[in-house]
């Protein structure tokens, strides 16, 4: 007998989803880091439940239709590994729900850990306004507002695909009159203005990282992730032009992982602050617009 037919609980479906997940050579990355957690994230997302609440519903028996459903999103994440979340349509972040499709990339990044601080100590205050710069499913600033609720927020991407689910997250959260979406290539179509805090995760996978990736990665749109040889394409540019839009006590904060090192040894004056996570990540750097300028480090003509 098929397993479909064999099992009937919530429980059963979940043992039997992280059973086959550890038997698998699954790579662990898109919000959870483990199989178990994994076929929460599974089984909670095709029924519908919160995550917290499941041990409420364990003996719970499961329709035909919900037991197939499960299965079927059981064999793409194995057999084609196909990551939860696109699965599902949703992913969480810092503590809150996002939708999410293919053609975006997944909500994931250890900013969500400076976003529980308030990214204190460096904002002096409340800031008032931000932009969330490469928003993708728009899930750092959509958090950043829930954060200042007196701040304006602009959510930013090129990409016609994450523009539209970011307008539907704004939507999912209540958010229509505190934060805006904008198509721009990086700053280049923003209205004049300056804010008081630029946070961004670009695309920065260096090429052999690229070529290294687990499969799991390669279902994500490749262009939010290659960022050119050393994965600093994007980021080079932002460097350059962030000061003509920060405030004078504004900061920036950009993600670029693994790419880290080759930022350091290409800018050394770069007066980066690279913050530590207890909660695992890393590569995330912040820094001043007083550092930008007064540094004297340049960076040359943007590239890309």
């Amino acid at each position: 007998m098929r397993a479909t037919d064999e099992l009937s609980t919530v429980g059963d479906f979940l043992r039997w989803c992280a059973t086959e997940m550890g038997r698998a050579d699954l790579h662990f990355g898109h919000g959870t880091d483990n199989p178990w957690d994994e076929a929460l994230a599974l089984v909670c997302g095709a029924l519908a439940l919160p995550w917290d609440k499941a041990e409420f519903v364990l003996a719970s028996r499961l329709t035909r239709s919900e037991r197939l459903r499960i299965a079927r999103m059981l064999e793409a994440r194995v057999r084609r590994r196909v990551p939860v979340p696109y699965l599902t349509g949703e992913a969480w972040f810092a503590g809150f729900r996002f939708k999410i499709e293919p053609g975006v990339l997944i909500p994931r990044s250890p900013i969500g850990e400076l976003l529980d601080k308030g990214f204190a100590p460096w904002l002096p205050q409340a800031p008032m306004r931000i932009l969330d710069l490469c928003t993708g499913s728009g899930c750092i600033g959509i958090v950043c507002a829930q954060l200042f609720p007196d701040a304006e927020v602009v959510l930013s991407d090129i990409e016609p695909a994450a523009l539209a689910l970011a307008e539907r997250n704004v939507r999912l959260h209540g958010l229509d009159d505190q934060v805006s979406v904008v198509r721009s290539d990086l700053f280049e179509s923003l209205p004049p203005q300056r804010f008081d805090l630029i946070v961004s995760n670009p695309p920065y996978v260096d090429a052999a990282d690229l070529a290294a990736m687990p499969p799991e990665f390669r279902h994500e749109p490749r262009k939010a992730l290659a960022a050119g040889d050393d994965g600093l394409d994007l980021v080079c540019r932002i460097l350059d032009a962030a000061p003509d839009w920060l405030t004078n006590t504004g900061i920036l904060v950009v993600e670029v992982g693994n790419s880290a090192e080759a930022l350091v040894k290409r800018f050394p004056g770069l007066p980066l602050v690279w913050p530590e996570f207890s909660q695992g990540g890393h590569g995330v750097f912040i820094v001043e617009r007083a550092g930008l300028l007064g540094s004297g480090w340049g960076v040359a003509q943007p590239t890309g």
